[in-house]
């Protein structure tokens, strides 16, 4: 029963993910309803600066720490509504709280149970924990694994709560930098009368971005050629 308890809070936040999701409200940050209503959103932005800060960070904490797959087109949101400096800092507020929430959530959830775990589980934490930063730098950094699912598994292994906060908030930077930047470029567009066309992929301030994001997705393959010339 205790170990049924201990998994509440994830239940919770899981719960709350598919609500948020039903609801549509993600569907007013994507980059085509922005477009279409960037007049209103500049004018709140303007007028209530600091509630809409709030608000971004609050939708954008809650979809992280619910695993929703809509993070990044609430990040570019933000690029496009906010600039990248602002942005960049809203945005990275909002990862660190949602993150920390669901990594709570799982820990809490996994150190229930007083029975020992399998040897298989316990071979592979020992194994993170021979080089615990290394691993989780590059789970981090790496963008081909889901945001979410990484910060489940940090639980699981039992990544302290200092290097997974460092960790985060590295690896956000670093995304946050290339994800906000192709935001900053549509809303550069839109200043300039462009509509969402395939044309737009001929911009420097959308491929550009494009091409950061495709250069950090090609780590693992340099990690691993690196690792097998060094043996």
């Amino acid at each position: 029963m205790s170990r049924l308890r201990a998994f509440i809070p994830l239940v919770i936040l899981i719960a709350i993910g598919v609500a948020v999701g039903a609801s549509g409200m993600l569907e007013q940050l994507s980059p085509h309803h922005i477009m279409a209503e960037q007049a209103n959103w500049s004018h709140e932005i303007a007028a209530r600066p600091v509630l809409t800060y709030v608000v971004y960070v609050a939708v954008l904490t809650i979809s992280i720490a619910t695993a929703l797959p809509g993070p990044l087109f609430i990040i570019i949101a933000g690029g496009m509504l906010f600039g990248m400096g602002p942005a960049i800092g809203l945005s990275l507020v909002g990862e660190l709280l949602g993150s920390l929430l669901l990594f709570y959530a799982a820990r809490h959830a996994f150190s229930a149970g007083k029975r020992p775990p399998p040897k298989f589980v316990e071979r592979v934490r020992q194994g993170y924990q021979t080089n615990p930063v290394s691993y989780t730098l590059f789970l981090r950094l790496v963008p081909l694994f889901p945001f979410g699912g990484i910060t489940v598994a940090l639980a699981w292994l039992r990544c302290p709560v200092w290097l997974f906060t460092l960790a985060t908030a590295l690896g956000g930077v670093i995304m946050l930098v290339f994800e906000t930047a192709i935001g900053a470029g549509l809303s550069q567009s839109i200043a300039e009368g462009q509509g969402l066309t395939p044309n737009l992929i001929t911009e420097p301030h959308i491929w550009l971005p494009l091409v950061g994001l495709g250069l950090l997705a090609l780590v693992p393959v340099v990690v691993k050629r690196f690792r097998s010339g060094s043996d």
